[in-house]
């Protein structure tokens, strides 16, 4: 009887947690759906077509690049052993400790000196730096969790370094990838501040900074705001939806060998 009162227990607290998650996202959906034709108007005025494809860009090319350096920085990190790892490894964790905030001004000046503002470049380079950082210590996790014993054996058949990577252990972690690619979307998509600083052409405005600009011309147009709102947020929400299996398999699995 103990244990399942404890099982109902954290049912009903989880049950708890979920509601309170949930509410103001099913409180925006309706307000949203409360007044008719708020998408079109909102898809329209917003010009959120051209500032979906600027986020589609800028995360896919994230995303894409900052996976295979990661992937290759980890198998690096975690499996191989050379002079000064562990000072190289410590540098790459300054990107994690170091904030966004504290950077975003002199390397504004650094990339208008390179003429790379006003650029999807500005967007890609610095974020693809962030996640690389976070990618190599998510990454090195996984691969430091895999038995020597197999990369020995796979070694013994005569595979090369290159070819144990791709073929024998990365299969084995694609929860972990697909948690890596989920997460560096997430926060890929949902960047504003750097948008702000780097980018003023409308033309290579991001969703997020787009919303903004949106808002502050429909203050008070509730149902507009919310429509544009979600009208954002659905890619992503998609997207993890999509993997989201996965997702919490490799969560699960870095929490436990974490």
């Amino acid at each position: 009887m103990t244990a399942r009162r404890e099982v109902y227990v954290a049912h009903v607290v989880l049950g708890v947690f979920a509601v309170i998650a949930l509410a103001p996202v099913v409180g925006i959906v309706v307000l949203a759906l409360s007044e008719p034709g708020s998408f079109a108007t909102a898809w329209d005025d917003g010009n959120f077509a051209r500032y979906l494809r600027s986020s589609l860009i800028v995360t896919t090319t994230v995303v894409a690049v900052s996976s295979l350096l990661s992937i290759l920085a980890g198998y690096a990190f975690g499996l191989m052993r050379f002079r000064g790892e562990q000072a190289l490894f410590y540098l790459f964790l300054l990107g994690l400790m170091v904030p966004l905030e504290a950077t975003v001004v002199p390397l504004y000046y650094d990339l208008r000196d390179y003429g790379l503002t006003d650029t999807y470049w500005a967007l890609i380079l610095p974020q693809s730096a962030i996640s690389i950082a976070f990618g190599t210590f998510w990454m090195r996790a996984f691969f430091r969790s895999v038995p020597r014993s197999l990369v020995e054996a796979a070694r013994l058949d005569g595979s090369s370094s290159w070819s144990t990577l791709w073929r024998v252990i990365l299969p084995l972690g694609r929860p972990a990838v697909l948690t890596m690619v989920v997460l560096v979307a997430m926060w890929t998509w949902n960047e504003f501040l750097l948008a702000l600083v780097m980018v003023s052409d409308e033309d290579l405005r991001t969703a997020p900074l787009g919303l903004a600009f949106f808002q502050g011309r429909n203050t008070s147009q509730l149902a507009l705001l919310a429509a544009g709102s979600i009208i954002v947020a659905t890619p992503i929400v998609i997207l993890f939806l999509f993997l989201q299996r996965h997702f919490i398999r490799g969560m699960l699995t870095g929490a436990v060998k974490g």
